[in-house]
C-alpha cells in the first residue's frame, strides 16, 4: 500500500480534508506524547541508579569515609549535567565527522519533546562517571574527582557514544548495509561497552595509577602481605538496597533504549529487554555465588554463602545483557548471566593477585562484564529480533549461523576501541593528576578518613551519652517502681538553747 503524503493532502481546502488532517495531527501528538513520557520514565528510571551506586559504594566503605563517597556521588551527577549539556551532546550526536561532532553545543538546537532525548542521555552519561566513585573509594582527593568527572562525560565518553550510537559514527550499525563495518555494524543496544566499558576501564586505569589503599596489599615497610588485607563494609543494609535500586534503575536503562513504545515494533523489543534483563541478573547471581561457595568448599571443607558475590554476581549479569538485551532469546540470556558470573568472579580474583585495589569491585562487574556483553552479542544475536530492533539483519550471532563472524568480529573491535579511546585519553590525564599532586590524599588523611579530613566530621554520630546521667536515670526509674528504697533525708534534732 502507497504512503499517504499528509503534506500534499492537507494543502486542500475541503471540509473533509481539514477533518482528516486534524485527526492526524491528534494521533500524532498523542503518540509523541506517549513516546516523550516513556523516555521521561525510563530516564528518571536510569537517573535513580545514582542512588544505588550512592547507596552500594556507601555501603561497602569502611564507615570513617562514608560522607566522601556519598558526597562523590552526587557531585557525579552534577558534572556530568554540566559537562554533557555543554559540550558532551554536541560532541555525541552534533553535526560533523564520523569520529566527534561539531554542533549542537549547549542544545542550542535542540527545542519542544526533543529536550527529552538529552535527558535521557545525560542519565547514561552520568552512570558511566559513577563507576569510577567506588574503585578509587577511601583515597582519592575531591578536586582530581572533578577534574575526571567533567572530562569523562564532555569528551571522552561522548566520542564514544558518537562510534557507536549515532547514525554518523564509524562503528553503527544505525546507517546504510553498505557503508556499515563489515556490513553489519556494532550492535550495543543499551551500553554494556558504550557506558560500562568505558566507565570500567576508567576505573581500571584510576585504581592503577592511584595505587592501592594503605595496608591492603602491602605493611607499613612496603613490603607485600602474604594475605592481602580484608576491608569489611562497614553496612551490608546499605550494600544490598544499592544492588536492588541498581536492578530496578535496569528496567529504565535496558528497555527504555528501546526509545518509544507506541508502535507495535519497540513496544515488544521494551517488553523483551525487560525478561531478559531480569533472566541474567537471576542466573548471574546465582552463578556467581554458587561458583564462590563450591571453591571455598573444596579449599576449606567449609561451605558458606557470600553476600557480595551474589550482590555483584547479579550486577554483572546485568551489565553483561545490557549490550544484547534486544537481539536474544530469554534462554540466551540466561547462559550471558551465567558466564557474566563466572566472568565476574575471575576477573575479581585476577586484580587481588595484580594487586590492583578496586573497593567495590567495579572494574570486574562493569569492565570485564561490558566487554563479555558485547562479544556475547556476536554469539547470540538473532536476525529476527535484530530487525524489530532497528538493527542491520544480514549477519547475526555466530551460534545462529555457523561461519559468519561478520558481527562476532565487529563486536570485537568495539571493544577493543573502547579499550584504546580510553587507555590513550585517561592514562595521561591520571598521571597528570597525580604528578600535579591533586590525586591521591596524604598518608594521614587516608589514616584517619576522609570524612574527617575533608568533610568537617565522620557521617555518624557515635558519641555515647555521659555515664552519670545514664545511672541516675536508672535510678530513677527503678524508684518509680518500687525497686529500690530511696533513702529519706536524715533529720537532725537541735537542742534547745
Amino acid at each position: 500500500m502507497a504512503e499517504v503524503d499528509f503534506a500534499a493532502f492537507c494543502a486542500g481546502e475541503d471540509d473533509a480534508t481539514s477533518a482528516i488532517c486534524s485527526i492526524n495531527d491528534t494521533v500524532e501528538g498523542i503518540v509523541t506524547g506517549v513516546d516523550t513520557f516513556f523516555l521521561l520514565f525510563a530516564g528518571a528510571l536510569v537517573f535513580l541508579m545514582q542512588a544505588g551506586f550512592a547507596m552500594l559504594c556507601a555501603g561497602s566503605v569502611r564507615q570513617k569515609n562514608v560522607k566522601n563517597i556519598m558526597l562523590k556521588n552526587l557531585l557525579d551527577a552534577c558534572g556530568g549535567a554540566i559537562g554533557f549539556y555543554t559540550l558532551g551532546y554536541g560532541f555525541a550526536y552534533g553535526s560533523g565527522s564520523t569520529f566527534i561532532g561539531g554542533s549542537n553545543f549547549a542544545i542550542t538546537d535542540v527545542k519542544g519533546p526533543g529536550y527529552i532525548g538529552f535527558f535521557f542521555q545525560f542519565a547514561f552519561a552520568a552512570t558511566a562517571a559513577t563507576i569510577v566513585a567506588g574503585t578509587v573509594a577511601e583515597r582519592c582527593k575531591m578536586a582530581a574527582y572533578l577534574c575526571y568527572s567533567l572530562f569523562l562525560t564532555a569528551f571522552v565518553y561522548p566520542v564514544v557514544v558518537r562510534s557507536i550510537w549515532s547514525s554518523d559514527g564509524f562503528l553503527t550499525a544505525f546507517t546504510d548495509e553498505d557503508d556499515a563495518l563489515l556490513k553489519s555494524g556494532v550492535i550495543d543496544f543499551a551500553g554494556s561497552g558504550v557506558v560500562h566499558m568505558t566507565g570500567g576501564a576508567t576505573a581500571l586505569i584510576a585504581a592503577v595509577v592511584l595505587g592501592p589503599r594503605r595496608g591492603r596489599f602491602y605493611d607499613e615497610d612496603g613490603n607485600p602481605l602474604e594475605t592481602p588485607k580484608e576491608f569489611p563494609a562497614h553496612s551490608v543494609a546499605l550494600q544490598i538496597l544499592g544492588t536492588f535500586v541498581l536492578w530496578f534503575g535496569w528496567y529504565g536503562f535496558n528497555p527504555g533504549s528501546a526509545l518509544a513504545v507506541a508502535n507495535a515494533d519497540s513496544a515488544g523489543t521494551a517488553a523483551l529487554c525487560a525478561v531478559t534483563t531480569t533472566l541474567a541478573a537471576a542466573s548471574g547471581c546465582v552463578t556467581a555465588m554458587a561458583f564462590d561457595s563450591l571453591m571455598e568448599a573444596r579449599t576449606t571443607g567449609e561451605v558458606s554463602y557470600d553476600l557480595t558475590m551474589a550482590m555483584n554476581g547479579a550486577l554483572g549479569g546485568l551489565v553483561a545483557i545490557t549490550a544484547g538485551c534486544s537481539v536474544v532469546y530469554p534462554w540466551a540470556a540466561i547462559v550471558i548471566g551465567i558466564v557474566g558470573g563466572l566472568v565476574y568472579y575471575g576477573f575479581s580474583k585476577l586484580l587481588i593477585k595484580l594487586k590492583i585495589d578496586d573497593a567495590v569491585d567495579a572494574i570486574p562487574v562493569h569492565f570485564a562484564n561490558g566487554a563479555w556483553g558485547v562479544i556475547a552479542v556476536g554469539l547470540f544475536a538473532d536476525k529476527g529480533l535484530q530487525d524489530t530492533a532497528g538493527f542491520h539483519d544480514l549477519h547475526q550471532g555466530w551460534f545462529n549461523d555457523f561461519g559468519d563472524a561478520n558481527l562476532l568480529l565487529c563486536q570485537i573491535i568495539a571493544v577493543l576501541w573502547v579499550i584504546g579511546w580510553v587507555g590513550i585519553t585517561m592514562t595521561p590525564f591520571f598521571f597528570a593528576l597525580n604528578a600535579l599532586g591533586i590525586f591521591r590524599v596524604d598518608a594521614l588523611e587516608e589514616e584517619v578518613g576522609l570524612d574527617i579530613s575533608h568533610h568537617r566530621g565522620a557521617a555518624y554520630d557515635m558519641k555515647q551519652p555521659d555515664q552519670n546521667d545514664i545511672e541516675e536515670l536508672m535510678e530513677v526509674r527503678a524508684s518509680r517502681h518500687g525497686k529500690v528504697e530511696v533513702p529519706k533525708p536524715e533529720v537532725v534534732e537541735t537542742q534547745d538553747a
